[in-house]
């Protein structure tokens, strides 16, 4: 579709990654069969057709991968299932999460509005912004240091997303996550990422050159503003990577400062690539019960860090790579393991205070007798 590609080259020129093209590609693949479905073309399309899909987007079940028995088109319930046991996380329902479709409404008025400035596309986008929004200047042009971000620029369509609290991985369940790795390769993998809080498509596009262990240092490539930054790392992940190195002399891999640091354990041997990691700690939860993510490790490094005492907060946002502080703060909100704990302890104090006293004897009774039968203090 050149439209489409006319976009996305625009995109690329603009410095944007290849994971973020092709989320923007997923959506507009989305938004073109709604309208292939409907029989509108893409420069007709009007702000009735973008209401109705996004009344679609929120009811319709999610696309699942074709099988030998195709799944009939029905409307999605949304309700979550039962949490995991181990995590306390809900399982994820069969619609759209409402992130997803935010971010949808987001790629598509951005798309129209790129297209209106070109005089290709329509002069009224699809996908307006709220009238009780500003519609003109910059976002947060006069924004207050001292006051918290707001959302100044709101799509009419764009659903609400409900605030998430990071969700960290107990330190006694990490301990069973990492005896159950099988190889040095994963445990060198796993330990970088709970002691640098790097993303994980960060840390598996190191190379060989990017390792100080002289310095306890490694250096990556950050996922928005694509610099490169050294971060700290904890001791014994560079233990176990030096173990992982003595692997890959023996599995003949290529050797180099410039090639990849992390590679597949089969033959072929390729660079390690996000699937095959996610892949990896997909099998190490199921022995577990649990169903902890890749970027749960780097939520686990961020809250350890923010609760110790002797690290500020500031020190915190720049190992994470957050651009404001107000994205770190997050870190400081107590776990759900942590609150139930607390409220439990709670009950239990309120029950202790709040017990009736000891009924009062009756005129007549010796409290010494009473005593010697019931075993009752006089």
């Amino acid at each position: 579709m050149e439209p489409v590609s006319v976009f996305l080259r625009d995109l690329l020129a603009s410095g944007r990654s290849e994971s973020t093209l092709r989320s923007y590609a997923v959506d507009l693949l989305r938004w073109w069969r709604f309208l292939d479905a409907v029989g509108v073309a893409w420069n007709r399309a009007s702000r009735t057709e973008a209401r109705d899909f996004s009344c679609w987007i929120q009811l319709t079940a999610k696309q699942r991968l074709q099988t030998s028995r195709p799944r009939a088109a029905r409307l999605s319930s949304r309700a979550a299932g039962a949490p995991n046991p181990v995590t306390g996380k809900p399982a994820s329902g069969d619609g759209y999460a409402p992130s997803t479709v935010a971010h949808s409404e987001t790629v598509l008025r951005r798309f129209y509005d790129f297209h209106r400035d070109c005089g290709t596309g329509p002069v009224l986008n699809p996908f307006p912004l709220d009238a009780s929004r500003r519609r003109r200047g910059r976002p947060n042009a006069h924004h207050n240091p001292m006051d918290e971000w707001r959302p100044e620029r709101i799509g009419r369509y764009r659903p609400t997303v409900p605030k998430r609290i990071p969700r960290a991985i107990p330190d006694e369940w990490f301990n069973k996550l990492f005896a159950s790795l099988r190889s040095h390769r994963d445990r060198a993998l796993v330990a970088f990422w709970i002691s640098t809080g790097a993303r994980a498509a960060e840390l598996l596009g190191m190379r060989q050159c990017d390792f100080r262990p002289g310095e306890q240092l490694i250096s990556v490539i950050r996922k928005g503003t694509r610099a490169v930054q050294e971060l700290p790392a904890s001791a014994d992940a560079f233990v176990w990577h030096r173990l992982y190195q003595q692997e890959l002399l023996r599995m003949g891999t290529p050797r180099g400062q410039r090639q990849p640091a992390w590679w597949t354990l089969r033959r072929p041997y390729r660079p390690l690539s996000y699937h095959g990691a996610h892949r990896m700690f997909e099998r190490v939860n199921a022995s577990l019960g649990a169903d902890w993510t890749l970027h749960d490790l780097r939520h686990s490094a961020a809250s350890r860090m923010a609760r110790d005492g002797s690290l500020s907060l500031t020190d915190v946002q720049w190992v994470m790579g957050h651009a404001h502080l107000t994205t770190t703060e997050i870190y400081l909100t107590p776990t759900r393991d942590e609150v139930i704990e607390g409220v439990l302890a709670h009950h239990a104090r309120r029950s202790r205070t709040q017990q009736s006293p000891p009924p009062q004897l009756a005129p007549g009774y010796d409290p010494q007798s009473l005593s010697v039968l019931f075993g009752r203090p006089s």
